[in-house]
Order: C-alpha cells, then structure tokens, then sequence
C-alpha cells in the first residue's frame, strides 16, 4: 500500500464545526472551542484545497451538468473543489450523496 496524501477544503472545517458544535442524537455536542482545536489538528494532519473563482467556475459548470439545489449544492461545493485542483478521488462515508458525480470523480467508501 502506497501512502497518500490526503486534503481538506475550509468548506470541510466550517462544517465539522456545525455539526459538531449542534447537539445530535448520537452524542454530546463540543464546544465551539473543542471543535476549533479538532479543526487546527486537522489542517495540520492534512492539505487544505483553498476555495476562490476556480472553484466557483467549477460550481457552475456542474450545475449545468447535473440536477442539485438546497443542501446538495455543499456536496457539489466540494466536488467542484476538487476538480478545480485536479483531484478525482473522495473519500466518504455518505457515497450515495455524491453518486450523482461520479462520471466526474471516483468515490472511495472506507
């Protein structure tokens, strides 16, 4: 097995913070601060895919590809910054969210 790098984009980070900081079924809800520490781990574990007019243009672009809106469009965010630095492979838990794209990308489910 090979080691690879893995990323992160700020649209990642701001929402673990919301989920992390909104009290779910499954848990005790963290701190703003607790979740502002896990994040700072996180982007020094790994690479930040920055957003900006790249990966708006390729926000559009997949809009006039495929059908999405509402809460889809975070997906599609994430997806369009990946494609904007020229990466194809996603890793998740929530394949069935991203199927839509996946002439585009390759999903890997863990």
């Amino acid at each position: 097995m090979t080691d690879e790098q893995l990323f992160i984009s700020r649209q990642i980070l701001r929402e673990y913070l919301a989920v992390m900081t909104r009290q779910q079924v499954w848990g005790k809800a963290l701190s703003l601060s607790e979740a502002i520490s896990d994040t700072l781990v996180f982007t020094q574990r790994f690479s930040i895919l920055e957003d900006g007019p790249p990966v708006w243009q390729q926000l559009t672009e997949l809009g006039r590809r495929y059908s999405f809106g509402g809460r889809q469009v975070h997906d599609a965010n994430i997806v369009a910054t990946m494609l904007a630095h020229g990466e194809r492979r996603l890793l998740t838990f929530n394949d069935p969210d991203f199927q839509r794209f996946n002439d585009v990308i390759e999903i890997v489910v863990p």
